[in-house]
């Protein structure tokens, strides 16, 4: 059953090969071909003796082709493609000094042009084979990753906030065996990319990056070169990898500038992306767990994404019933799950997960100890970041708050005295959520959903401009309406004394979290 169904996949790659380089002019095409080799001794060369991988995919970014039985394979390339191989589950590829897969080649002979942060040198003439070495290891079918939401610096203090109140910790977890960051890497200056490598680096762990607008050359005059100084850092801005029985996509999903009306940027794709994505899911079984990885949400609640871009990127995941996208960009924390209603063909909803910023709200706030900002998000969030754990084609999600305990997942706000209401901001909450409360160990009782403000979020920004002495760091921004709070009125029948408020909940994976809090009546 293998074998057929790779000769098909080898057939049908090779029909769409042809049927795609019919439509090029003339002389702008050229071809680029080479082999993907298990790499036996590791020195990074094919040698005479190490055999070629077959039904291994590459693409240019538009086009992807399966390696044959020998390992080969033959794409087309013009004047400015980036090659890379879609890294086959159990398998390894050596990286970088940064951390980086060594995934790919960028080819672009007369390097990118003149903007003001630097882009990709000349690369010259393509060598007569382009290999990609893999490294066969017993890679598991459940296994964690890292999500970073936006790590953002903008200046070199801030880089040293990230890695003291981030990196230093999770480089302290062993469960982890890659991470992904979700985009604005740094804050618009694009020369902090290398210090921010620097910090990541420190994890130990392979890397993957979204680019995010904060990432782009905001002086390019086309969206298909806003990426060219994150190629030359990170190398291509689309392309997808496998690990067990789940397939990664990154996408660049900010289109700048704007195509509605020349001005900003918006969530959207361009053709060749949503060409990718389709090329790309033709050699992956539907049984799969498919995981897109962008910057702007899909489902941005200032509708800043563009609604027919969405539907065609549902329209290509809609025969994979197992889906989860991830997003960043907003500082703040929702789940989303997208129904026929919303535009996905499929009767499971489509689950995004819009990932809290690992710089929380831009470094603000408060330094903690370590010397970090406290940076609370506007949702009344903690800084931190999230831990994807796959197991075959499911997954389950965490929220790590940064230096607060494993199981930290709900924030309590109570008045000290004669309480009369309790607030639970259940960090990865959503619709579904049920919170509980009790008080002196009585009864549990339902608390109701409210979209409101985290009042201890907005009790922490006010405390900043009551304070007569002028604090270092940054104000904290305005709060925004958290889309995971509850609220619960207190009996006020209570004798005078201490009292003590629990809130627990059980969320979609089935782990129970507890949280407490204590009052005095008098």
């Amino acid at each position: 059953m293998i074998k057929k169904q790779g000769i098909f996949f080898l057939i049908r790659g090779a029909l769409l090969f042809l049927a795609l380089t019919a439509g090029f002019k003339a002389g702008a095409i050229s071809t680029v071909q080479g082999y993907v080799y298990e790499d036996a001794n590791r020195n990074g060369r094919k040698d005479r003796r190490e055999k070629g991988i077959g039904n291994v995919a590459v693409s240019n970014g538009r086009e992807v082709v399966l390696t044959d039985a020998e390992g080969k394979y033959v794409l087309k390339t013009g004047d400015d493609n980036i090659i890379s191989v879609i890294k086959p589950a159990g398998y390894r590829i050596e990286t970088d000094e940064y951390n980086l897969p060594r995934s790919f080649y960028i080819h672009k002979p007369g390097g990118s042009p003149a903007l003001s942060y630097k882009g990709v040198n000349p690369t010259g003439k393509l060598p007569a084979s382009l290999d990609f070495a893999l490294i066969k290891y017993d890679e598991p079918e459940t296994f964690t990753s890292f999500i970073f939401g936006d790590s953002q610096p903008y200046n070199e203090n801030e880089v040293k906030y990230f890695e003291q109140g981030i990196v230093d910790e999770a480089k302290t977890l062993t469960s982890p065996i890659f991470g992904i960051t979700l985009g604005d890497l740094v804050g618009d200056n694009l020369t902090l990319h290398s210090p921010y490598k620097n910090a990541i680096k420190k994890t130990g762990l392979p890397w993957y990056h979204v680019m995010g607008n904060h990432d782009m050359n905001y002086d390019a005059k086309a969206d298909s070169l806003s990426d060219e100084t994150f190629e030359a850092n990170f190398g291509p801005a689309n392309y997808a990898f496998n690990y067990g029985k789940a397939h990664f996509i990154v996408l660049d999903d900010i289109l700048y500038p704007d195509p509605t009306d020349g001005q900003g940027y918006t969530g959207g794709f361009r053709s060749d992306q949503l060409d990718f994505v389709q090329n790309d899911l033709q050699f992956v079984a539907p049984d799969r767990l498919i995981v897109v990885c962008l910057h702007i949400p899909l489902n941005d609640a200032n509708d800043a994404f563009l609604k027919a871009d969405r539907q065609k990127l549902f329209r290509h995941l809609d025969n994979y019933p197992n889906v989860l996208i991830l997003s960043a960009h907003t500082h703040y924390q929702t789940q989303h799950f997208a129904d026929r209603e919303s535009g996905p063909n499929r009767d499971k909803p489509l689950h995004e997960y819009n990932v809290g910023a690992s710089c929380g709200d831009w470094y603000s706030g408060v330094f903690d100890e370590k010397g970090t900002p406290v940076a609370t998000m506007r949702d009344g969030t903690p800084k931190g970041y999230a831990l994807l754990t796959v197991d075959g084609n499911r997954y389950k999600l965490d929220y790590k708050v940064a230096g607060k305990p494993a199981d930290y997942r709900i924030s309590l706000y109570c008045a000290k005295v004669n309480a009369t209401s309790i607030f639970a901001n259940f960090f990865m909450g959503d619709d579904d959520s049920v919170l509980e409360y009790r008080v002196d160990r009585g009864e549990w009782r339902k608390m109701n959903k409210t979209e409101d403000y985290d009042p201890a979020y907005y009790h922490y920004m006010q405390e900043w401009d009551y304070v007569e002495d002028v604090r270092p760091g940054r104000r904290p921004s305005y709060p925004v309406r958290s889309t995971h709070l509850w609220r619960a009125s207190i009996p006020s029948n209570l004798p005078a004394g201490t009292h003590d408020v629990e809130v627990r909940t059980t969320d979609r994976y089935g782990r129970t979290f507890y949280a407490s809090s204590r009052y005095e009546r008098k």
